[in-house]
């Protein structure tokens, strides 16, 4: 980890900490759930049993730097194709608690937003992560950040059975997707349909139909 942040050669007073730093700091804040003035009192603690003489973030600063923050996420590289495990839950940052709501009604609009997690199979490592708007499309955010690996595949859950997602899959991999139980086939010419017909399941047709049909029988 750098600790100091290197010199940027712009004009002004160049920052002391690392985005590292503010990141390990405001790690350990959410992790404890700790005010900014404990958080710092418990890095000086850790960097002092570690025998590493660093300064430390006042209060102020991971405050002041962390909504331009860009978060690293670390992660174990694999050997083989990477298999990903892909999903998106709701996340409410704004609004009174649920107990407050039903005690004394709704004060204020809660605001959700969607969080989208791809996991690697093998080593259970975070290696994308990325925050929509509650009505955001799925398939428009299929682990982008993931270079595209061709011998891979993508698990995901059945919310992300929709027709465009075939359409941006058929680029980065091959995907494995629960068929809704309400599903119906697809007209074989259709554009989702056609995107693994011209790949390299051309011999069974629609492998997305192939799919339901065992599933049904």
């Amino acid at each position: 980890m750098a600790w100091h942040a290197p010199h940027e050669g712009r004009q002004g007073r160049p920052p002391v900490f690392s985005d590292a730093a503010i990141q390990f700091c405001l790690s350990i804040k959410v992790l404890f759930k700790l005010p900014l003035r404990q958080t710092a009192a418990m890095v000086a603690s850790l960097l002092r049993l570690a025998g590493l003489g660093w300064p430390v973030p006042d209060v102020s600063t991971p405050c002041r730097r962390q909504k331009p923050l860009k978060v690293q996420i670390p992660y174990r590289r694999a050997d083989g194709p990477l298999n990903l495990l892909v999903d998106s839950t709701g996340i409410k940052f704004l609004g009174d608690g649920e107990w407050q709501a039903r005690k004394h009604g709704v004060q204020g609009r809660r605001q959700w937003r969607k969080v989208h997690l791809a996991m690697d199979i093998a080593t259970s490592d975070i290696r994308a992560a990325e925050f929509t708007p509650q009505l955001g499309r799925r398939q428009s955010r299929l682990a982008g950040p993931v270079r595209p690996d061709p011998r891979g595949h993508r698990h995901r859950d059945r919310g992300w059975c929709l027709r465009h997602t075939p359409l941006v899959i058929a680029r980065r991999g091959t995907a494995i997707i629960p068929i809704r139980r309400n599903a119906r086939a697809w007209k074989e010419n259709c554009q989702a349909a056609l995107a693994f017909v011209l790949g390299p399941m051309a011999d069974i047709g629609s492998p997305r139909n192939e799919t339901l049909r065992a599933t049904r029988h």
